[in-house]
């Protein structure tokens, strides 16, 4: 018997459990005390079921209700912050402050505080009327529960529970069913708690939020593709997610990945000539920030060979030797980001500095540097894009500017690219050339930056082209863009007034809500 119920059907119970496992200190290798259900499908069928009726049961309640919900799960969470990010820095391995306490979960109560505006606010549907054919339309909730499946790497600001797809399927008007991950059940529990009793203060109908721990990969697959499902949101590894892809494509169901991305970054001649040192500094950073478990972290830089592109690769090697290697997120995360070091020096990869596992207790890999010419680049991309997720990056050195211009064209879709160029203008004809070429490849294009933050901003864009995520024309961060995902386009033709959505009437029910009036955005009444 599992110690550690679920949350379902509106209350915390025993799982109908096929299994049971343990979350797993990172620090030092070791298991955490407790044990947490994997629930059979008769749990699955059940959490279904009950979000079927919450689906139905939120359509009674105006979007004010749910962003009390969301402020209220906000407050919730600061009140109890330093028992959830204490949790998650057991769990994960990262640092409590200031990564999680002061970071991450400011971050998280911010999306969800954002959220509740948004939805109270309403502009995010979109409402658009007709005077003259009377047709009228918003976008509104899907009719199902929205299934997410965090990652490992944010246990907090993309929980499952907590993060952004959270956030946004609830300020859409659906329940959520969300799945934990397996390296963080503590920490997923005490959100829970937290989100269950918000439930309660908002006055919410409770299966409005459930979770359940681990599921069999069947069972994942038969979740996001269940009829009474209305879309998935998944972050995390490409196989796993391309695995429930085509289980929601086989049914029809809406499904929003965030998969593997490598987030070229070119650094151009002229840049690397006037502030190659600095630039090292930037490199090294980014790259070994939080162990280089970032979607956005940068896995390959391409430079044109020179004495200067030289002294920049020798001053990141020795930034690398000299950072201390920090503690990986898991067992499978140690061993994937050996198999990815392997299988790019099989490719020709020369191995600079690292390529093993830190022996000791923990999780750890050696900070890994790597360099291939681009002329094998270009002979093999596929391959030499391998993701290496962990704390290491691959150089790619051009022999000139024209192979340069050619390596950009080879990239896959990922969710960044950035580009560092002279500030006096000496590299502005090749930086045109290169952002032509990433414009299309990349969801977010940099200039003098590197990609790991990701700004909570109604301007970001955390996405970008396959395999980067499943689509192009979504984000994972960033409202109201956000909430789109998990919205169904509503359509009235010749309604009477007294039927349609208050967004759709004549008055303009709010303040601040701007509808597509005959052409023009308004913030007034149908004149």
């Amino acid at each position: 018997m599992t110690n550690f119920p679920v949350l379902l059907a509106g209350q915390w119970r025993e799982a109908d459990a096929a299994g049971s496992f343990q979350a797993m200190d990172p620090s030092t290798g070791e298991p955490i005390e407790g044990d947490y259900p994997v629930s059979s499908r008769a749990d699955l069928e059940a959490a279904v079921e009950a979000a079927a009726g919450a689906a139905d049961a939120l359509l009674d309640f105006e979007a004010g209700a749910r962003a009390a919900f969301l402020d209220a799960y906000a407050d919730r969470i600061d009140a109890n912050a330093d028992e959830i990010a204490g949790m998650a820095s057991r769990e994960t391995g990262l640092p409590l402050s200031p990564r999680l306490r002061d970071v991450e979960l400011p971050r998280t109560t911010g999306q969800l505080r954002q959220a509740a505006a948004a939805a109270r606010e309403g502009t995010w549907m979109e409402a658009t009327i007709d005077t003259e054919t009377d047709i009228r339309s918003r976008l509104g909730p899907l009719g199902g529960a929205v299934a997410i499946f965090g990652p490992n790497n944010f246990p907090l600001a993309f929980n499952g529970i907590s993060g952004g797809d959270f956030a946004a399927a609830i300020a859409a008007g659906n329940p959520v069913i969300a799945k934990a991950h397996s390296s963080h059940p503590g920490t997923s529990r005490l959100l829970a708690e937290q989100a269950h009793a918000a439930l309660g203060d908002a006055g919410l109908p409770p299966a409005t939020v459930q979770m359940l721990y681990r599921l069999s990969h069947e069972d994942g697959e038969l979740l996001v593709s269940h009829p009474a499902i209305g879309a998935t949101g998944y972050t995390g590894a490409r196989s796993s997610g391309l695995t429930l892809k085509a289980a929601a494509d086989k049914a029809g169901k809406p499904i929003y990945l965030e998969l593997s991305s490598i987030n070229p970054i070119f650094i151009l001649p002229r840049a690397i000539e006037s502030r190659g040192e600095e630039l090292v500094g930037e490199y090294v950073t980014s790259v070994l920030m939080g162990a280089g478990q970032f979607c956005t972290n940068p896995g390959i830089t391409v430079v044109v060979a020179s004495e200067s592109s030289r002294q920049f690769i020798s001053g990141a090697t020795a930034g690398f030797e000299e950072t201390e290697p920090g503690c990986l997120l898991g067992e499978r995360v140690v061993s994937g980001l050996g198999e990815s070091v392997d299988a790019l020096v099989a490719c020709g990869a020369e191995l600079l500095t690292g390529g093993a596992p830190v022996d000791g207790a923990g999780f750890r890999f050696q900070n890994t540097l790597l360099k291939v010419s681009g002329e094998s680049f270009l002979r093999q991309p596929e391959a030499l894009q391998r993701e290496a997720f962990g704390n290491a990056g691959l150089i790619v050195e051009a022999a000139d500017e024209a192979e340069l211009i050619e390596i950009s064209k080879v990239f896959e879709g990922n969710l960044t690219g950035s580009i560092y160029s002279c500030a006096e203008g000496g590299d502005d004809a090749l930086y045109a050339s290169i952002a032509r070429n990433l414009r299309s490849r990349v969801g977010r294009l940099l200039n003098d930056k590197m990609p790991t933050g990701v700004a909570v901003s109604s301007a970001m864009n955390h996405g970008g082209p396959f395999p980067a995520t499943g689509h192009p024309g979504f984000t994972a961060v960033g409202i109201p863009g956000s909430i789109r995902r998990f919205a169904a386009l509503e359509c009235y033709d010749n309604v009477r007034a007294d039927r349609l959505p208050v967004e759709l009437g004549d008055r303009n029910p709010g303040a601040g809500l701007y509808r597509l009036i005959d052409g023009r955005w308004s913030g007034e009444d149908v004149s």
